[in-house]
């Protein structure tokens, strides 16, 4: 196999090219490889080998300014990654790949194996991916934390390694997310079967918070369905907003939906929540089915994958995570000048659940919709309800005047 970097980037930009990526996208990936040749050079190399690539992607300093160069990293090691790929498998391996790669890993031999033991562990149990995902990244990095304390042996590590690590999250993660830290982090303890950590954990004394989630307003919500509705956001966009606006689906199950989940006479869709693993069919209104028709029929890129949302760029694959449908339902709120509010699928999540209790629609019902574990589930959306539950406040009566 002609191993030259010449070659092997004709190849990849041969096939970046045949599936539709951008031709902007396509000079930006010959400006690296371009880059990359004269690196080579330089090493008096002219085949390519994974370790040159490493040695180029280490570059990440701008000779213009000096300093650091977020840009140039991405793009040396987008384009290392290709190289790589094609010298291991002999073709070019343009799947996605998820950010942060699932946070640092410990080194330590103990430590190693006690993450690998805590993984299978949970796929054993059948845990939803995300959930193993949540739960591994937050032991990782308590086993990080303490490799970075000197601390490469479990007996050695006690409660205070757990305040101290807990403390060292506060830049990073806001207060009122702490709880879900603490909540990834217990089920582990629990796994290695130190009640001492746990207590440490309960310790800190880290609560749920309990936020009122705003819901639209009448106007607002028929601006978002003007905006849908109208063509001045495109089809894809508009019918995940209208999706996650009429059902209150999650972000993750709008992500996992199918084309065939869909059907067209009946009007619904069926899936398997990816948080529950319930099985969950919802009604779909007439505006949202002519939306997604027209999204699949003359919108929808041409790919082998069979997800119903894609990327509108190349590669054409399923949506990455929750910050994809965010950016959508955020770009449609924009355009349809509501402001006030963050247009995210929790609120409207929340606000599919509100527009149910106002219609007077049973919690059993508002529970299946929703995909809810129970009807019980569904009472935490009363709190949203405010006209609601003004109109249950009795008046104070007034002293009688002597």
């Amino acid at each position: 196999m002609d191993t030259t970097i010449t070659r092997i980037g004709a190849v990849v930009i041969a096939e970046l090219r045949s599936v539709g990526y951008m031709e902007s996208t396509i000079g930006q990936y010959g400006k690296t490889i371009k880059a990359l040749t004269e690196y080579a050079k330089r090493h008096g190399a002219n085949a390519y080998t994974p370790a040159l690539g490493a040695g180029f992607a280490s570059m990440t300093t701008s000779p213009r300014t000096g300093r650091f160069s977020a840009q140039r990293r991405f793009d040396y090691r987008r384009l290392v990654a290709l190289f790589d790929s094609y010298v291991t498998t002999g073709r070019v391996d343009l799947s996605m790949r998820r950010r942060g790669g699932g946070g640092p890993r410990p080194t330590s031999a103990q430590f190693v194996v006690l993450a690998d033991s805590w993984e299978s562990d949970m796929a054993e149990r059948g845990l939803a991916a995300a959930t193993r995902e949540a739960y591994g990244r937050m032991a990782r990095g308590y086993l990080c934390f303490l490799e970075s304390r000197g601390t490469v042996e479990l007996d050695d590590a006690d409660g205070g390694t757990v305040l101290e690590f807990l403390g060292s999250l506060s830049p990073r993660w806001a207060k009122t997310t702490l709880f879900w830290v603490v909540s990834n982090l217990r089920p582990f303890l629990t796994f290695i079967n130190r009640a001492d950590l746990i207590d440490a954990v309960n310790l800190a004394g880290v609560k749920r918070p309990h936020p009122i989630v705003p819901v639209l307003g009448d106007d607002d919500h028929r601006r978002i369905i003007a905006a849908c509705t109208s063509g001045i956001v495109c089809v894809r966009d508009a019918a995940i907003t209208l999706l996650a606006l009429s059902t209150g689906l999650r972000a993750c199950d709008i992500i996992a939906l199918r084309l065939g989940d869909i059907d067209w006479q009946g009007q619904t869709i069926s899936l398997v929540q990816q948080k529950k693993g319930n099985p969950l069919t919802v009604p779909l209104i007439d505006v949202l089915t002519s939306t997604l028709a027209d999204y699949v029929v003359h919108e929808r890129p041409e790919t082998e994958d069979d997800h119903l949302f894609v990327r509108r760029v190349a590669p054409h694959v399923r949506l990455r995570d929750h910050a994809s449908i965010h950016r959508v339902t955020a770009t449609v709120f924009t355009a349809a000048e509501v402001t006030d509010v963050k247009g995210g699928t929790r609120l409207l999540r929340h606000n599919a659940a509100s527009r149910m209790l106002r219609a007077a629609t049973p919690l059993p019902t508002i529970a299946a919709v929703l995909g809810l574990a129970s009807e019980e589930s569904a009472k935490q959306y009363m709190n949203i309800d405010d006209e609601r539950l003004l109109r249950c406040v009795l008046p104070v009566p007034q002293s009688a005047r002597p």
